[in-house]
């Protein structure tokens, strides 16, 4: 009968624990809600020579090494983490999430 009562305490130690962790975590969570980060949409890019850039001019045309209808990368704090497309909202331009790049693939992008 002891065991039992000395179990159903381990149980009921191990869940108060359980929701101290739980409350921890909710506070640690809160501690970064407000950290700013940078989010930046890359159309696309582009390399040239400076005297190429140089003659640039109003009405010039810079061709981008994305294909039309190709997802546009997504980054955060310059990490790319996702990938989407372009939409219009009330005259202003927005993106769409189509695809969150996963750990393993942005793990990849650093090395």
């Amino acid at each position: 009968m002891d065991e039992a009562n000395n179990l159903k305490g381990n149980s009921q130690a191990e869940a108060i624990k359980g929701n101290e962790s739980g409350q921890k975590e909710k506070y640690d969570l809160d501690l970064i809600l407000d950290i700013p980060l940078d989010v930046s949409v890359e159309l696309g890019k582009v390399k040239m020579l400076v005297n190429v850039l140089l003659q640039l001019g109003q009405g010039s045309i810079i061709e981008l090494d994305k294909l039309v209808g190709e997802p546009f990368d997504i980054y955060v704090n310059q990490k790319l983490v996702a990938k989407g497309d372009v939409v219009v909202m009330d005259d202003k331009f927005g993106i769409r999430v189509t695809n969150i790049i996963s750990p393993v693939e942005r793990v990849k992008s650093l090395g």
